[in-house]
């Protein structure tokens, strides 16, 4: 707020400067994902973020609105570098293990919430400036501890020793003309943008709804946004043992359940009794509130695990680009879901029509998966497609007599493929 104040910013343009880094960090992740796959997660990821601490140190010495805007675009490359950095972790590890590698990566979005936690006691003390030369010194250390510790990818340094060239660029795109990339897409812009856009949000709704002061609704919010980053780490692992499938639905069942109750306003009703009529009030106290809103933010951090360990089962090959575009549109949830928040508040002017557009989000995507899951099985097992819908249908679908088989010599069985475990 003191930039806003110091530059004379209308709420439009302080809007606009502290969502262009979200914007460039959502956009940039295919680009980075795709030079990761080809030049290497560790050579990119240092570049990105020397390039972010450049631009964070010229914000501090930019005076004018046009200067922060473009300072604010470099800073957002710390943001997308995030899916330079699953194509590199996820070719260390196998499949079995590769949910859990990727959730103790993706728990690193705890340093967010702390750095919001802890930013205001340093500006209060040495200004926003100092803020931004804190942060970007922080970055160039870990830049160059993360590349001088670290060594390049088996895949890439095999690559390199044979001496075999990467993929042209088109052909590490393919692989986002398919639909199923794009509903991993829908699943991480629900786990993880719902995520950010709720952790945004959750201040103003507390303020307007309970009416409580900012200081404590503050801290509300990062009761909500902290302990759930470092819940990616059980979801990966949790992924790994039981399969992605599995805490998807988890996750997408309880979301389902928690922004329905949520979305229900505070209404008041009169009914008519016996001896008149009956007054009386239905609302979610805040301590309910807040219980099912830490619940849903655990299992969308589970839920976030599990969407990235669909990628490396799926896509080996293309962890960066589909990881990439994946992040993307997660991260454009982040951007878009606030404005959508403020702008059904606007349209409705009932405060919980945040939490009815969630429920229709994620109610969606749980359909999609559950309808394509359905059609996977059915392909892979046609005999599925012969047993009746429900028991009390038996006898509606007589089973065909049987055949005698022609005599054979025994042949051994061929051994079942097993269903993947990720999807």
């Amino acid at each position: 707020m003191k930039i806003k104040r110091d530059l004379g910013l209308t709420d439009a343009e302080f809007g606009l400067l502290a969502g262009t880094p979200i914007l460039t960090g959502s956009l940039t992740r295919v680009f980075l994902g795709v030079l990761a796959d080809r030049f290497g997660g560790r050579i990119v990821n240092l570049v990105v973020l020397l390039l972010a601490a450049a631009s964070t140190v010229a914000l501090s010495y930019a005076h004018t609105y046009p200067l922060m805007l473009l300072a604010a675009l470099g800073l957002g490359l710390a943001g997308g570098s995030f899916a330079a950095g699953v194509a590199y972790v996820s070719k260390f590890f196998p499949k079995e293990k590769q949910g859990a590698a990727l959730g103790v990566y993706g728990a690193g979005n705890v340093g967010a919430a702390i750095t919001n936690f802890g930013a205001p006691f340093v500006m209060a003390a040495a200004g926003w400036e100092s803020v931004a030369r804190i942060w970007a010194a922080g970055l160039v250390v870990m830049a160059l501890v993360a590349f001088l510790l670290t060594r390049d990818e088996p895949s890439l340094a095999e690559r390199r020793a044979s001496k075999v060239k990467p993929p042209p660029i088109w052909a590490q795109f393919a692989p986002l003309r398919k639909l199923q990339v794009w509903r991993f897409s829908l699943y991480y812009f629900f786990n993880f943008g719902a995520f950010v856009a709720l952790s945004l949000w959750l201040p103003r709704y507390l303020i307007g709804v309970y009416h409580l002061d900012i200081k404590t609704a503050g801290m509300l919010a990062a009761a909500f946004s902290l302990p759930a980053a470092a819940f990616r780490i059980l979801g990966g692992w949790l992924a790994d043992r039981l399969g992605a499938r599995r805490v998807m639905y988890a996750a997408f069942g309880v979301a389902v359940l928690g922004t329905f109750l949520l979305s229900y306003p505070a209404t008041s009703y009169v009914v008519d009794g016996i001896e008149g009529p009956i007054a009386f009030r239905i609302a979610t106290a805040l301590p309910v509130f807040m219980a099912i809103l830490i619940v849903l933010a655990f299992f969308m951090s589970l839920g976030m695990a599990a969407v990235f360990k669909h990628i490396p089962v799926y896509y080996p090959n293309d962890i960066g680009a589909v990881g990439g575009l994946v992040g993307m549109i997660g991260g454009l949830g982040g951007f878009v879901l606030p404005i959508a928040f403020g702008a059904l508040n606007d349209l409705t002017g009932v405060w919980t029509s945040c939490f009815m557009l969630l429920f229709v989000l994620v109610a969606t995507a749980l359909a999609w998966m559950h309808l394509a899951i359905g059609r996977m099985e059915r392909a892979r097992t046609p005999e599925l497609r012969k047993l009746p819908e429900l028991p009390e249908m038996a006898d509606l679908h007589p089973a065909a007599e049987a055949k005698p088989e022609p005599k054979s010599k025994p042949q051994a069985k061929p051994r079942a493929r097993p269903l993947q475990a990720a999807e």
